[in-house]
């Protein structure tokens, strides 16, 4: 083989090895070659993969990139830190601590339920066979978590009390409704009834006994050990707690040499940037200037509120529809498949975020999926819908990662992968700002929305670092994000555990956003008026979901 064929035979090697051992990855992306098989997280199963995965790094390494062209270079850049991450993340043993709301075994089986389909009658019995498997991958998962206590990593109390909230409304679910029962089969095929019953069956006999044996160790093993919530975050489980915690913002930031007092302060910075646009807003729309007074009219306006569920599909429908027809004048390349807007599953709903999507299937056979949260409407703020639906669909997620997809010329790991947080993130976060120089904000309710939404991603980078690198409690985090940003409480409160269960991972929102806007600027000083906005996107969207330092690298290339 030459080096490019090398090369992409390294990059295939890598994929399988990553599918094979995350087949319900494998399933949601489309590939149905693992249907019939389930996660095997037993310890001697991690190793095997840490083995494999060293290995095809040491060949990537081995594989000179002056043998290659600009595209294959791009592409082992991203292959090599997608394997060097992968390495550095399963030697701290995730499996002990991945009992939260977020990163569960359990909420990353309900939460993809409802995308699951099978469009042929080989992959619906093969997922039934699956099925079957439950109590074996969740038996293995409960014996990682008694592992992890007896190593001293006690879980964070407030994402076990929310993972059995989850457990539990799943469990009071009626069998009629269950997402592992009613999911799409195939198309007018003569043994669906018999193969519904089955499904029911196995989930009556095998899914809710497994879920509940399970909900009974989270309930009578971790809760009891778990850290109280002046002790949430990892920098009180030692050494080993730091020691993950830098980990896992190298993976999240794609950034070896961004620490957490560097991202600390970047986020009191961003905020105090804020000030002087919320003063210009605010006084055009309530004609007030002072931060905390916006704040408290955004909160105790109760017009501001919905009154139900529908009126937020209402808006995010029309949103979206707004968006698709202004993205053909700000994009050169755009994305084939359809985004679908749905409900939250009400099970998931009380502990979800406002809102997540999901990307297309790459066999077709599933678009993607913008989910809406209509739990407590209410509660729930008019002006924040429309950049969350920018950020989830049009132009962010759905643009960026169906476009990704669909780029055919690149290996399947480099359209499909979900390793670089801060690009992936970055980008729908640079996209709500983007969205108000498309013209998408209908008036000065939304554009606070955007800065809101703002706000509350710089908070991130305070409250995370705080929480995990800095001691803070729950409540100092909850304190300061209502100080910061003008979110609803029991949003506040729901955002502070998703960050508590999901280290790390939310600092790279804003990480990312700032070096496509610091790339974008940099290309307009240098390109002066020969810069074309769709020709930008169009690079910083043309290889995939890409690293920072890869980012850096496509930008200079304009």
């Amino acid at each position: 083989m030459d080096a490019h064929e090398e090369l992409i035979a390294l990059a295939d090697r890598y994929w399988d090895a990553l599918l094979e051992s995350a087949p319900s990855l494998a399933t949601l992306l489309g590939d149905r070659r693992f249907d019939d098989r389930i996660e095997d997280l037993s310890v001697a199963a991690e190793e095997r993969q840490l083995g494999r995965y060293r290995a095809l790094l040491a060949e990537v390494d081995a594989l000179d990139p002056e043998t290659l062209n600009a595209q294959d270079r791009t592409t082992r850049s991203l292959l090599r830190n997608e394997l060097s991450g992968a390495v550095a993340h399963l030697e701290w043993r995730p499996v002990e601590l991945a009992s939260d709301q977020m990163t569960g075994v359990h909420a990353e089986l309900l939460t993809a339920a409802p995308q699951l389909n099978a469009p042929a009658p080989e992959n619906a019995e093969k997922l039934v066979l699956r099925f079957r498997q439950f109590g074996t991958l969740l038996a293995q998962a409960a014996e990682r978590f008694r592992a992890g206590l007896a190593a001293g990593r006690t879980p964070a109390r407030i994402a076990i009390e929310r993972s059995l909230n989850q457990l539990d409304g799943y469990l009071a679910s009626d069998l009629a409704t269950d997402p592992f029962v009613t999911f799409a089969g195939p198309a007018d095929w003569d043994g669906e009834s018999a193969w519904r019953a089955e499904l029911a069956e196995v989930a009556r006999e095998v899914i809710r006994p497994a879920f509940t044996a399970y909900r009974n160790v989270l309930r009578d093993e971790l809760l009891p050990a778990a850290r109280p919530d002046d002790k949430p975050g990892l920098g009180w489980l030692g050494e080993d707690g730091a020691d993950i915690y830098r980990r896992l913002l190298r993976t999240h930031t794609t950034l070896p040499d961004l620490g957490a007092d560097e991202i600390h302060q970047l986020g009191l910075d961003e905020l105090g940037k804020l000030r002087a646009e919320y003063a210009e807003v605010g006084g055009r729309l309530f004609g007030l200037t002072d931060l905390t007074e916006i704040f408290a009219r955004l909160r105790e306006d109760s017009a501001l509120r919905y009154g139900d569920g529908e009126e937020i599909m209402v808006d995010a429908r029309r949103y979206l529809a707004a968006a698709q027809a202004e993205m053909g004048n700000w994009f050169g390349r755009l994305p084939r498949q359809s985004c679908d807007i749905l409900p939250v599953p009400e099970f998931l709903a009380a502990d979800a975020p406002a809102a997540y999507y999901f990307p297309p299937a790459a066999d077709g056979s599933r678009p993607g999926a913008y989910y809406v949260n209509q739990h407590e409407p209410k509660g729930r703020n008019r002006y924040e819908t429309a950049a969350v639906a920018y950020h989830e669909a049009i132009p962010g997620h759905h643009l960026q990662l169906t476009i990704a997809n669909e780029l055919d010329q690149l290996p399947s790991f480099q359209r499909m992968s979900f390793a670089n947080t801060a690009f992936v993130e970055g980008w729908a976060l640079y996209t709500e700002r983007l969205a108000d120089e498309m013209g998408l904000y209908p008036d000065d309710l939304a554009r606070i929305g955007m800065l809101a939404a703002d706000s509350w991603r710089s908070c991130r980078l305070v409250v995370d670092t705080g929480l995990h690198a800095k001691g803070w409690s729950r409540q100092q985090a909850i304190d300061f994000m209502v100080a910061n940003a003008p979110v609803g409480l029991d949003e506040i409160r729901t955002e502070v555990d998703r960050y508590i269960a999901m280290p790390g991972q939310a600092v790279a929102y804003k990480v990312g956003q700032q070096e496509i806007r610091r790339q974008r600027a940099q290309a307009q000083q240098r390109l002066g008026a020969a810069f074309d906005i769709k020709a930008f996107h169009d690079v910083v969207l043309g290889s995939g979901s890409v690293s920072l330092p890869v980012l850096r690298e496509l930008a200079a290339t304009l």
